[in-house]
């Protein structure tokens, strides 16, 4: 894997994951990724992450199969590429935090609130998906699984091994593992139950694993994804070489494939194949902007992102074929149809899965590799994500929050995070996860790149964006990006926001379903994130001075310090703009004496650009 990446994006690596000095193209006192390879190991980390490896098979399936690749890449070309591409440049052209950024249209720094409200719960509760894979990665190492058998405290009388007939009434032993035994699971919300010291144990190791890898910022973290990006990808080929060598696998990568070409008719399959590209990719959360931040100003942004959207989707596949190729032989060896045995979200990762494995030879060395997998696909999404928070807050108050202030403060928010974790540590823990889960991320995420898209993409202008991109990569970009970005991304956006809603329907777990007032704190918490972009549009347009539309005209314009963190790129970029505002004029001359169409195009194209 490294080296692919080092020959799309050769770069010459030094010792250290950052380099601070003040000459290049460095700002003072920021840090910046010392090599390319840095920067491209920690997207890779941060957009494949457990979701490839239980949600997308999952999707495939429930999906029409092979059918389902179909929108997906779809959505990822029509709106996660571009919306990849979007945030990534403005991140590297200003080196600026999802907060700071927002001086390209003040009336909409909103949105970078909305983006850290989303990352800290996101990042809180994803601790807690990781507080469970290290509960199984530790039972791996007993001499005898929990999930393998019957004979255990925890096990009802209706439990069965995965080598049993499945009929009526019949639990797989994982199941009452997975429930009975690490969740304790509850009747229902309402029964929330004591702490779970097992789980608040393995949460608190989840949050210091956090903390070790961004105490020192990217210096840290630099150097955590060479293990964290590219094990998985080993890990994966062997339990892929494992699974393949099996009887049956056939028949699961055959069910996993086969298309259900009439599923395509059905506008949820679009609406979850869109989805499943935002929670994949990351637009909207901030991560993005965050490490592009702290990219080299001539870096090839352009490049590296259709590069990493494709890697993404590629191991989303790649996944399934692991993931299938073992259930088959559970299938196989059991006589259960497959579709009988797939369950959706963690289900797949903490049932299926290991009760599979259960059956290999040697199945703590299988168990402890599949895990292990987990844990290094979840935790560089993880403290991506998590810095992308303190680093905002970080930059927004940088004389108060620098040197050892800076370390307790990442510190303190670990801990306040660990604690928002804890009601999951609790009996009723997988119902308050699933809640969250529901309503938290998909209605806010499309609404915060809509509004990115309207914000730069018409406000500050695609043609525009399009030319900072062309000064930092010497690339000239195709007019197709500023129609992806005006008018195809945003409205298909605004499709599935609309769709998502019309067939929204109540969560449920099992057979338990939720109180109202459950699914009303849901709503809320659905809404909550989004509060401050109506709120900070107002207190701008309150603040600014004129008539309505002055004042409108005021506080969309980016503001005087935006562009290029480094001088000596500030000089370039003005020499470039003065360079169109000649061309500009020689454009104008041109319309006098021949008055043709396309020159007027032209002229027009160039009004947009050097408008401030």
């Amino acid at each position: 894997m490294a080296f692919i990446l080092r020959k799309i994006c050769p770069a010459k690596q030094t010792s250290t994951a950052v380099d601070t000095t003040k000459n290049g193209d460095a700002e003072e006192g920021r840090a910046f990724w010392t090599g390319r390879l840095d920067f491209l190991l920690s997207l890779i980390g941060y957009a494949v992450g457990v979701g490839n490896l239980w949600r997308f098979p999952y999707l495939v399936y429930r999906n029409g199969g092979g059918a389902f690749l179909i929108p997906y890449w779809f959505f990822l070309f029509t709106c996660g590429i571009p919306l990849f591409l979007m945030e990534v440049s403005i991140g590297q052209f200003s080196s600026s935090s999802p907060l700071t950024v927002w001086r390209i249209s003040p009336m909409f720094k909103g949105l970078g609130y909305a983006m850290l409200f989303v990352s800290m719960v996101g990042s809180t509760f994803y601790n807690v998906v990781m507080s469970w894979v290290f509960y199984f990665l530790f039972e791996s190492f007993t001499p005898s699984l929990g999930w393998a058998s019957c004979d255990n405290p925890w096990n009802t009388p209706n439990c069965s091994t995965p080598n049993a007939t499945n009929s009526s009434g019949i639990v797989l032993a994982a199941k009452e593992y997975w429930e009975r035994r690490v969740l304790d699971i509850s009747g229902g919300i309402e029964e929330v139950g004591p702490l779970k010291w097992e789980l608040v144990g393995c949460l608190a190791l989840a949050w210091i694993l956090t903390f070790a890898c961004l105490f020192k910022g990217i210096k840290s973290s630099g150097k955590v994804v060479y293990v964290t990006s590219t094990l998985p990808y080993v890990l994966l080929t062997i339990l892929l070489i494992r699974g393949a060598l099996l009887p049956g696998s056939m028949k699961g990568v055959l069910f996993y494939l086969t298309p259900k070409w009439e599923l395509l008719l059905d506008y949820k399959v679009w609406a979850e194949a869109c989805l499943q590209v935002f929670y994949s990719l990351g637009p909207a959360w901030g991560g993005l902007i965050t490490m592009a931040s702290y990219n080299r100003f001539h870096h090839n942004c352009y490049r590296t992102s259709i590069f990493i959207p494709i890697v993404d989707a590629a191991t989303s596949c790649y996944a399934g074929f692991v993931i299938f190729c073992i259930i088959g032989h559970m299938s196989h060896e059991s006589g259960v149809d497959i579709d009988k045995l797939l369950v959706p979200g963690p289900g797949l990762a903490f049932v299926v899965y290991p009760a599979a494995l259960s059956k290999l030879p040697i199945p703590q060395l299988w168990s402890v590799i599949f895990f292990l997998t987990l844990l290094t696909l979840g935790i560089d999404s993880q403290f991506t994500t998590f810095e992308t928070v303190t680093s905002a807050i970080i930059d927004q108050y940088p004389r108060l929050l620098h040197g050892a202030r800076k370390t307790i403060f990442i510190a303190l928010a670990c801990l306040l995070a660990f604690c928002l974790g804890l009601p999951c540590a609790t009996r009723a823990g997988m119902y308050i996860f699933q809640i969250i889960d529901w309503y938290y991320a998909a209605y806010v995420l499309f609404v915060i790149t809509l509004l990115e898209c309207i914000a730069i993409g018409w406000i500050y202008g695609a043609p525009r964006l399009s030319f900072e991109v062309q000064i930092m990569t010497s690339q000239k970009l195709n007019i197709l990006w500023r129609i992806l970005w005006q008018f195809v991304s945003p409205v298909f956006i605004f499709a599935i926001l609309v769709i998502t809603f019309i067939g929204y329907s109540p969560p449920s777990y099992g057979p338990v379903t939720y109180p109202r007032y459950v699914i009303a704190i849901g709503w809320t918490m659905a809404t909550i994130p989004v509060l401050p972009i109506p709120i900070y549009m107002l207190y701008k347009l309150i603040n600014a001075r004129g008539t309505l539309l002055e004042r409108l005209r005021q506080v969309t314009a980016p503001t005087a310090d935006w562009g290029p963190a480094q001088e000596d790129n500030r000089h370039e970029y003005r020499v470039k703009l003065n360079e169109m505002r000649n061309q500009k004029q020689l454009v104008t001359v041109k319309n006098h004496e021949e008055d043709g169409e396309s020159s007027m195009l032209k002229e027009e194209e160039c009004n947009r650009i050097t408008t401030c």
